[in-house]
């Protein structure tokens, strides 16, 4: 791979010939994490005329834009279309953060895309970029650049000033209006909603799966003339315990298998894809057929997955209290376990307390874990706002230095009918993740 060397302009001279050094340099450029506008963003993707000719689905939302994505790319696929994904953060690679056919693109293919970004940034007057940013753009770059049929682009925060909503979309999904992020996105559902009603466009489709939206999603609909699928008015979903129905406008669905990542929670996903699909159909038909081996074979790691074992091994990034609610649902729903170790690991900016007292009655042993990374609250930290709201005393807790060091206390803990459930932050499920999907076998087993 042939080395760059950037004018002492730029900086100080640098060369980056790998997708490492290439994350470095964007870590170096602007002062914060995150800088909300669309301006700094919309000039360099200006400079590098950044367009897509094909139709694009923008994804938004507090919870479920994930798995949102992957069922759309499921069944694209399964139609025979050739589907590209951006979503973020990443668990283990940064790569994850774009897949092409339904493949994870390599480093190496990454690399003349950073290029041209920073060659427009520095173009004329240099454009301060946040790591987001910049790398947003080197994927949007290399995803215009390649031969695909959509573009399924999930938002990073927010939705209104995120650096996904310079591009147009064709249609546009906003899975779960919560409060998360809140110091950037207002403090109650109503003002978060109108940031993420800030993906829609006039005339065209924005599906709302979120049952109860906020009342500022529907009026921004109206107020800019949006076509508007509301769950409950334009789509909806009936199920038993063996299968599940969708109606939409002019459509239905009968006797559709539960999709294969779990969850109660991913039937409202699955709805708002339907809805989507139905949405695009004069553009984008999808068959029953491709919907039905698409929901059926999709996969999406770190959401409500179960590694069989003894103990069984439970990962989600349940991250809010929301998400946090919906993973405690589900868990209850997996039936009795003698004994629940968590692993758990969280940034210094999530509201912790009402996560941990919502799963608490489930859990019988805590291992607060560091992260690495100075965004993430310390274990002790944790630990202390767990025991501040604790009142169960037979529940211990333990600090531990980094997700595997925690999972393998809970491990040597356990018993084989015992479950592990690794929760929080990405970091906290990619740092198990890292190591490749842990088979566990108690040695309890051959003692």
């Amino acid at each position: 791979m042939p080395q760059t060397q950037w004018p002492a302009a730029v900086g100080d001279n640098r060369t980056m010939n790998s997708l490492d050094s290439w994350l470095a340099h964007c870590e170096r450029l602007h002062p914060k994490n995150i800088d909300m506008g669309l301006e700094r963003v919309r000039t360099v993707a200006e400079r590098m005329a950044l367009k897509f000719d094909c139709p694009v689905i923008t994804v938004a939302g507090t919870n479920g834009k994930g798995s949102t994505c992957a069922m759309l790319e499921a069944c694209l696929l399964e139609a025979g279309y050739r589907p590209s994904v951006y979503t973020s953060p990443h668990l283990v690679h940064f790569q994850e953060r774009c897949r092409v056919h339904g493949e994870t693109v390599q480093p190496d293919d990454l690399l003349p895309h950073f290029e041209k970004v920073e060659a427009a940034r520095t173009q004329g007057g240099e454009v301060s970029l946040t790591y987001f940013e910049f790398t947003t753009l080197a994927i949007l770059s290399l995803m215009a650049s390649s031969p695909i049929d959509v573009a399924i682009l999930e938002v990073g925060l927010g939705g209104r000033l995120d650096a996904v909503n310079v591009i147009e979309p064709t249609c546009s999904i906003i899975t779960s209006v919560d409060l998360d992020h809140m110091d950037f996105l207002g403090h109650d559902r109503e003002t978060i909603g109108r940031e993420k009603a800030g993906i829609m466009r006039t005339g065209r489709p924005v599906i709302v799966s979120d049952p109860v939206p906020p009342q500022s999603v529907i009026d921004h609909a109206t107020e800019i003339g949006a076509d508007l699928w509301l769950f409950g008015r334009d789509f909806n979903f009936t199920g038993d315990k063996q299968q599940w129905g969708w109606a939409g406008r002019g459509r239905r669905y009968s006797g559709l298998a539960y999709p294969a990542l779990r969850g109660a929670n991913q039937l409202v996903n699955a709805s708002g894809v339907l809805a989507a699909l139905e949405a695009l159909r004069s553009e984008m038909p999808v068959t029953a057929q491709a919907i039905r081996n698409g929901l059926a074979m999709v996969e999406l790691p770190g959401r409500f997955q179960i590694v069989p074992g003894q103990p069984a091994l439970v990962f989600d990034v349940a991250h809010n209290a929301h998400a946090v609610a919906a993973l405690t649902e589900n868990l209850d729903a997996m039936g009795f376990y003698p004994t629940t170790h968590v692993v758990f690991g969280a940034m210094a900016d999530k509201d912790v307390a009402p996560m941990l007292a919502r799963v608490g009655p489930l859990v019988d042993r805590w291992y607060f874990c560091d992260l690495p990374t100075e965004r993430a609250a310390k274990a002790t930290q944790l630990q202390d706002v767990w025991q501040a709201g604790n009142a169960r005393k037979d529940v211990q807790s333990s600090t531990h230095a980094n997700p595997q060091a925690a999972l393998d206390a809970a491990v040597a803990a356990a018993d084989p009918a015992d479950r592990i459930v690794v929760f929080g932050s990405f970091f906290t499920v990619g740092g198990i993740l890292a190591n490749g999907i842990p088979r566990l076998d108690a040695p309890h087993l051959s003692s």
